[in-house]
C-alpha cells in the first residue's frame, strides 16, 4: 500500500496550520483539464495560471495541462518542445500517426508547465462516431447547431482518447486527472465509461443552470430547493449541456467546488454535494518596502487625475485633491454583476453629498465590455484639449524661467510686468477659451451600437446621473477591457485598481470573485456581498470585515431596497473618511493578502487530490479518516487600535479627504508597524480538522435581489 508522508505545513505570514498528507508524487502524473488552458475566455484560465507556479513547484515535470490549439495563442503563449516524459510522448506520437493533431510545449506564464493542446478543427471528422460513443456511454444527444457542444464533445474525446494512451504506457505510474467545468466534463465521462485506470476529479466554478436562471432575474437563492431542473434546462434549450455537466459531476471520484455558496447551489442544481471546497487564490508578490504598494496608489491616482481633468474640460470645477475614484469591471451581466444596485446606490449618494453640502467628488468607473463602434469624439477631444494646454504651460514656464533667471543673474527683483508681457496674456486667455465647453461631460467613453436600450445607459438616464456641475457623483462608462495601448486611458488593469480608492462588487450571481480578491492583495478596500463566494470566504476569515476594508452587503436576507441602503451607506461612509483613515485602512487590506495566496489555498486542492487517489485506488492510497482543512474557529482579529474601524470615529458630515488627523490622542492609539506584529501573533492559532457537519440544513434567501 502506497502513503504519503505526513507533512506538516509551514505557517504562511502568521496563518494557521494543519497536517495532510504528501503525495507520492514521483510515483504519480497530473493532468489538469480545461478549455481555458492558454486560452482566455473567463476567471478560469485566471485560476489555473495563478496556482500552476505552486502545482508545477510541487510535481514537477509529472504535471501536465490539457485544453485546445488556437494558432495565435501557440505562437504568442506556448514554447514547443518535445515530451521528457515516455509515456506522454508515446501518446503524443500515437495519435500523432492516426489523424489528429497534438502540440506539446510550455506555457510561459509563471511555473513554465508543460501543455498538451489538441487542434479540435482538425478532428471533426471524428465528431459524428464520437457523438455515437457518447450516447452509448451516457445516453445524452447532441443538437448538430449548438458548435460549442460539438466542440466539447470533440476536446472531451481527444482527452479521453490520449489519457488512455498514457495509461497504457505510464509504467506503474497512476495517473490523476482534473477536470474543470462541463466544458471539460466529456472527456472525464468517457474516461469513466471506458474503465480508464485513472483517478478523476472534478471541480464546477458556477453552474450551468445557474448562471442561466440568475440572468433571467430569477428569485435564485429563494426558490433553490423549488427548481424543477430539467424543466428550466429545456425551456433555456440548454438540457444537453446540463445532462453533460451533470453527468460529470456524478462520475468524478471526487467533486470539489470553489466556495460555500456554490456548493449550496451546486447540491440543488447538479444533486451532489461537494467532496472539498477549494477556494481560489493569487500569487501574492511582497514588496521589499513595507508601504512600496501605498506609493503605487498614489503613482497611479495620479495617472487617473490626468484622464479625469480631460474628460471634465470646462466642468473642472472640483478638487481633484478631494475626489475619490471607485469602479466596477467584469463582464458585462448587468443584474448577476450587481451593476443594477450600485447605480441605484451612486444616486442615493449624490443625495446625501449634496444635502451635507460635501466637497468630495466620487468618480465612477464602470469597466465591462458592450458593442461599441468607436471611441467618443468629445472624450478623445477633451484628452487632446489636456494635453495642448500642458504644452501651452511648458512654453510658457520655459519662457518664464529664461527671464527669471536672467533677472536673478543681474541681481533684480524681476518686475512681474515685464516676466509676463502682452503675447503672454493672449496666449494664457486663448487657452481658457479652449476649455469652455457648450455640453456636458459624457457618461461614456465610446459609441455604443445599442445605446437606447444598454442597461446601464439607460438606468444612468433614469436616474438623472449626466455629469451636472452640482452632482458630487461623477459617471464614465468605459465599455472596453483596459489596456496599456489605449490613447484615451493608457493604463492596465492592474495600475487602475492601484490608483482607485475603492473596487465595488455587488453581485448576486458570483460564485467566487476575482475582482474584489484582486483589489484585497493590492491593498485596495472593495465591496462585496455574502452572495459571492469571496464575501462568504472573508466572512469566515474575518472578525471585522469591514476594518480590513472588506465592506460586505448583505443581499441574501435583505429586501432589494434594504441592500441598496446598505451600500449606500457603506460608500457614504467611505466619502467620510480622512486621508490618513484610508490608508490605515489599505495597510489592513494589504495584510490579508496572505489569506489569498496559492502557497496556503493550495493545500485545500492537495487534500482533494489526496481523497481522489484514495477513492480510485482504495488498495493502494490511504487517506486518515480526516476532514478536509477546514478555518472553522479561526478568524483574523478585529483590529485592536482606535478606532477599530473608519466608520467609527465619523463626524456626522463628510471631512475633507485632504484632512490629515493630526490629534495626538489618535496617534497615540495607532501605530501600523505595531498593530501589524499584533496581527501576526493573534492568527497563529492551529486550523481545525473539525468534520464538517453534513445534512445541515441551509437557509435561502428571503429576497431576491
Amino acid at each position: 500500500m502506497l502513503r504519503g508522508r505526513s507533512l506538516s505545513v509551514t505557517s504562511l505570514g502568521g496563518l494557521p496550520q494543519w497536517e495532510v498528507e504528501e503525495l507520492p508524487v514521483d510515483d504519480l502524473l497530473l493532468f489538469e483539464v480545461s478549455w481555458e488552458v492558454t486560452n482566455k475566455v473567463g476567471g478560469i484560465c485566471t485560476v489555473i495560471q495563478t496556482k500552476a507556479k505552486i502545482t508545477a513547484n510541487e510535481w514537477g515535470d509529472n504535471y501536465f495541462l490539457i485544453g485546445p490549439y488556437f494558432e495565435h495563442n501557440m505562437k504568442t503563449q506556448v514554447e514547443q518542445c518535445e515530451p521528457t516524459n515516455d509515456a506522454v510522448r508515446r501518446a503524443v506520437d500515437t495519435m500523432n500517426k492516426h489523424g489528429c493533431q497534438v502540440h506539446f510545449g510550455r506555457w510561459l506564464i509563471e511555473g513554465s508547465p508543460y501543455v498538451v493542446l489538441f487542434d479540435i478543427g482538425y478532428s471533426a471528422w471524428n465528431l459524428d462516431r464520437w457523438k455515437g460513443d457518447f450516447w452509448e456511454a451516457c445516453s445524452v444527444g447532441i443538437p448538430y447547431d449548438d458548435r460549442e457542444a460539438n466542440d466539447m464533445l470533440i476536446f472531451g474525446s481527444l482527452t479521453a482518447w490520449f489519457l488512455k494512451e498514457v495509461t497504457d504506457h505510464a509504467a506503474g505510474k497512476h495517473v490523476i486527472a482534473h477536470f474543470h467545468e462541463w466544458q471539460a466534463g466529456t472527456g472525464l465521462i468517457l474516461s469513466r465509461a471506458r474503465k480508464l485506470p485513472i483517478a478523476t476529479m472534478f471541480t464546477t466554478h458556477a453552474t450551468l443552470l445557474g448562471r442561466y436562471l440568475c440572468a433571467a432575474n430569477i428569485d435564485f437563492y429563494n426558490q433553490l430547493d423549488k427548481f424543477n431542473i430539467d424543466k428550466e434546462a429545456g425551456e433555456r434549450q440548454i438540457y444537453h449541456r446540463y445532462c453533460m455537466e451533470r453527468a460529470a459531476v456524478h462520475c468524478a471520484h471526487a467533486f470539489t467546488t470553489v466556495s460555500e455558496i456554490t456548493a449550496i447551489e451546486a447540491e440543488h442544481m447538479l444533486k451532489r454535494k461537494p467532496d472539498v471546497i477549494t477556494p481560489n487564490g493569487l500569487n501574492v508578490k511582497k514588496f521589499s518596502a513595507v508601504h512600496e504598494f501605498q506609493n503605487l496608489h498614489a503613482m497611479n491616482k495620479a495617472r487617473i487625475q490626468d484622464f479625469v481633468r480631460g474628460h471634465f474640460y470646462g466642468h473642472l470645477d472640483f478638487d481633484l485633491e478631494k475626489t475619490l475614484f471607485f469602479f466596477i469591471a467584469g463582464r458585462y451581466e448587468f443584474s448577476n454583476k450587481g451593476a443594477d444596485i450600485f447605480l441605484e446606490s451612486l444616486s442615493r449618494l449624490n443625495f446625501l453629498l449634496r444635502m451635507h453640502k460635501s466637497d468630495v467628488t466620487v468618480v465612477v468607473f464602470f469597466i465591462m465590455p458592450a458593442k461599441t463602434n468607436n471611441f467618443n469624439v468629445e472624450t478623445l477631444k477633451g484628452q487632446a484639449v489636456r494635453k495642448q494646454l500642458w504644452d501651452t504651460v511648458h512654453c510658457m514656464k520655459e519662457k518664464f524661467g529664461k527671464k527669471l533667471y536672467n533677472s536673478l543673474l543681474r541681481g533684480e527683483i524681476p518686475d512681474m510686468a515685464n516676466i509676463l508681457d502682452r503675447d503672454d496674456l493672449t496666449i494664457m486667455k486663448r487657452a481658457i477659451f479652449s476649455t469652455q465647453r457648450q455640453s456636458l461631460p459624457p457618461v461614456t467613453t465610446h459609441n455604443m451600437i445599442e445605446d437606447s436600450t444598454d442597461p446601464i445607459l439607460s438606468t444612468i438616464r433614469r436616474i438623472g446621473l449626466f455629469n451636472n456641475r452640482p452632482d458630487r457623483v461623477k459617471v464614465i462608462l468605459h465599455p472596453e477591457f483596459l489596456s496599456s495601448t489605449s490613447p484615451l486611458l493608457p493604463m492596465d488593469y492592474e495600475e487602475f485598481v492601484r490608483g482607485c480608492h475603492l473596487g465595488v462588487f455587488p453581485s448576486y450571481y458570483e460564485p467566487w470573485g476575482y475582482t474584489p480578491a484582486e483589489c484585497t492583495v493590492m491593498g485596495i478596500p472593495s465591496v462585496t456581498t455574502n452572495l459571492s463566494g469571496f464575501g462568504c470566504f472573508m466572512q469566515e476569515h474575518v472578525a471585522d470585515p469591514t476594518a480590513y476594508g472588506i465592506y460586505i452587503v448583505d443581499r441574501r436576507f435583505r429586501s432589494p431596497d434594504d441592500s441598496c441602503n446598505q451600500l449606500t451607506q457603506f460608500l457614504y461612509g467611505f466619502c467620510k473618511q480622512s486621508r490618513r483613515q484610508r490608508i490605515i485602512q489599505r495597510n489592513r487590506t494589504e495584510r490579508l493578502s496572505d489569506l489569498l495566496d496559492w502557497r496556503y489555498l493550495g493545500r485545500y486542492y492537495q487534500h482533494a487530490r489526496h481523497l481522489t487517489l484514495s477513492r480510485a485506488f482504495p488498495d493502494k492510497f490511504h487517506m486518515q479518516p480526516t476532514s478536509p482543512p477546514t478555518t472553522e474557529g479561526f478568524m483574523y482579529p478585529r483590529p485592536s487600535s482606535v478606532p477599530p474601524s473608519p466608520l467609527g470615529s465619523q463626524a456626522s458630515s463628510p471631512q475633507s479627504s485632504d484632512v490629515e488627523d493630526e490629534d495626538e490622542d489618535e496617534d497615540e492609539r495607532y501605530n501600523e508597524e505595531e498593530e501589524a506584529e499584533r496581527d501576526r501573533l493573534n492568527i497563529k492559532s492551529p486550523l481545525s480538522l473539525r468534520q464538517v457537519p453534513h445534512g445541515k440544513k441551509k437557509l435561502h434567501g428571503e429576497y431576491k435581489n
